[in-house]
């Protein structure tokens, strides 16, 4: 009994990682398929296989290396894909360039070039743009009294009545206290969900070289700037040395094999991977790794039920699913403002790193997290003391 309650709340956590995470980009994910011209069951299938493939690179590599290795879809890439299809691209050119991403993927993945610039970045650095990227997260919370002070405002009691008292299910409890309430206000309606298997869709590539360099290239360096190197400063922020080559390798693999059916990118998470790697999923950080397997043994049951738990996760409030974010990932906030702001001689340029991360700002289709390292760097190497 001791041993199941032990792993409990890593459970949990890795349920709400994969909560937050299909719940904030999924609706962009079929935006995207509809705009490059995807059916229903195309799009459906398109969930299916980055669901399989963030499933499986979680499972295998948290299990291999014992850390909470926690892959996603690019959300930013995703966004890149809905822009891109301003003009129709046969279907066939778009699963090429999707092939072609993986390939590059992999190929920085083998050959180290991504690792050698993501061990360079600064521990401070790092933990101030994980700090950046999460705190928008942190003022949802807030941002959600508005339309619901009630469910918002009873999570926030559960949560720190729970820290207080029984900590590490603090997570579990809110989730579970949002639930309740939801249902008692009559805010959960579950009679239009059916129960419907995914029908993955085979679609052969065809590989046009204008598509390619057009979308299958600016996907790679967003995913890459935007979601890799988050990733990467995330779990490094957290107190882990992540096996950086193999599971780029590992991701570009993935998106390689499952493109022809729909899936674009599969990479490192980052905001989930907070959540995971967190001390929310277990005060041993050797056994966090729990929380990564169990969301991803949770990405393969969605897969199974695409168009099912679409339907699901369309039911939730989107204040619940805010507020559960939001509160899960306070400790984690903290612990990278304070890693970020310990030393004196980088503290200005953690700011800035921080700053620029939390504004949001994208330039040329990469978002704020690459240039607020940009930004934090160029600081450091101007306020560091001369030797």
């Amino acid at each position: 009994m001791k041993s199941v309650t032990s792993v409990l709340p890593s459970v949990a956590t890795g349920i709400v990682a994969v909560l937050v995470g299909f719940a904030s980009s999924v609706a962009l994910l079929f935006q995207a398929a509809q705009a490059a011209g995807a059916t229903t069951s195309q799009a459906s299938s398109w969930v299916f296989a980055v669901c399989v493939g963030a499933g499986l690179v979680s499972i295998l590599f948290s299990w291999h290396y014992k850390m909470p290795i926690l892959a996603a879809w690019s959300t930013p890439g995703t966004a890149l894909l809905v822009a891109s299809f301003a003009t129709p691209i046969p279907m066939p050119e778009v699963i090429g360039a999707f092939v072609f991403c993986g390939v590059l993927i992999v190929l920085s993945g083998v050959t180290g070039i991504f690792a050698r610039v993501a061990n360079r970045i600064p521990v401070a650095l790092a933990s101030a743009m994980l700090a950046g990227v999460l705190v928008r997260f942190g003022m949802d919370v807030f941002h959600s009294l508005k339309a619901q002070p009630v469910l918002v405002l009873i999570m926030l009691a559960v949560y720190f009545a729970a820290r207080r008292f029984s900590p590490r299910f603090s997570v579990l409890f809110v989730l579970l206290a949002g639930v309740l309430v939801a249902q008692v206000q009559g805010m959960l309606d579950f009679s239009s969900v059916q129960l419907e298997f995914a029908k993955p869709e085979f679609v052969v590539p065809a590989f046009s070289f204008p598509v390619m360099i057009g979308i299958g290239l600016p996907l790679f360096v967003v995913t890459m700037a935007s979601q890799n190197l988050t990733g990467v400063a995330v779990l490094k922020a957290s107190g882990y040395q992540p096996p950086i080559s193999p599971v780029i390798t590992g991701t570009g693999l993935a998106t390689m094999l499952l493109a022809p059916f729909g899936a674009f990118s599969v990479n490192f998470a980052a905001i989930t991977a907070a959540i995971c790697a967190g001390p929310e999923a277990h005060k041993d950080p050797a056994k966090r790794y729990i929380s990564s397997i169990s969301a991803g043994v949770f990405y393969l049951l969605i897969s199974l039920f695409a168009a099912s738990i679409m339907a699901i996760f369309a039911v939730f409030p989107k204040e619940l699913v805010l507020s559960v974010a939001g509160i899960a990932l306070f400790a984690t906030i903290a612990n990278g403002l304070a890693s970020a702001m310990r030393e004196d001689w980088s503290r200005e340029a953690a700011l800035l790193t921080f700053l620029v991360t939390a504004s949001g700002v994208t330039l040329w289709g990469i978002g704020s997290p690459f240039w607020g390292l940009v930004a934090g760097g160029i600081g450091l190497v101007v306020t560091r003391p001369a030797k």
